[in-house]
């Protein structure tokens, strides 16, 4: 059985290696590109989970490809840097929290830029998922208790004594104020 699975193995690297030297030749001596994607350059980028990256996305609209940036935490980097290598980036927008699964040696990532490092401890930090979630409950919890803390008729004497103090504030401004204009009116 290992002998047939060698056999196999065997055979496959030299059908690929076959066709890697029929593809050199068939350029005119120059090696054909695996990928769009310059593979030296994405196997030594050196984000870990816990760094703050921008994805560079090119997207196609109408015939034209623009870039569009996703900021966000790096939670995951999956596979090292094998081909089929993942990274995840996670990001909050308007109090939702979106995540990205992108292929590390994709060609639809322009340029990925890590703005800032940061220590983390573990190599997969699924857990600030439930932290965001808790954090945002809390506050929520919050808002609700300070709303029902009071009702209407000592909401209505909060609202009035903070106007009359800023009324109160306002005033000695506008004096100031008019003593300064004076002068400058008296002299012309």
């Amino acid at each position: 059985m290992r002998l047939l699975l060698w056999a196999v193995f065997s055979f496959f690297e030299e059908c690929v290696r076959v066709a890697h030297i029929m593809a050199t030749i068939a350029l005119g001596g120059h090696a054909m590109p695996v990928s769009p994607v310059m593979l030296d350059k994405r196997k030594n980028l050196d984000f870990r989970a816990g760094d703050t990256v921008r994805v560079f996305i090119k997207i196609e609209e109408k015939g034209k490809t623009r870039l569009q940036l996703f900021e966000g935490l790096v939670l995951t980097r999956k596979h090292g840097a094998e081909p089929g290598a993942t990274f995840t980036v996670r990001r909050v927008t308007g109090g939702i929290g979106v995540e990205k699964i992108f292929p590390l040696y994709s060609p639809i990532i322009d340029k990925i830029e890590v703005t800032k490092r940061a220590k983390a401890r573990r190599a997969k930090l699924y857990y600030i998922r439930e932290k965001a979630a808790k954090a945002i409950r809390k506050k929520l919890r919050s808002t609700a208790v300070t709303a029902t803390m009071f009702d209407e008729s000592e909401k209505e004497e909060i609202i009035e004594q903070a106007e009359v103090e800023k009324s109160e504030v306002e005033k000695p401004e506008e004096q100031e104020a008019k003593e300064e204009e004076t002068p400058h009116t008296a002299s012309n």
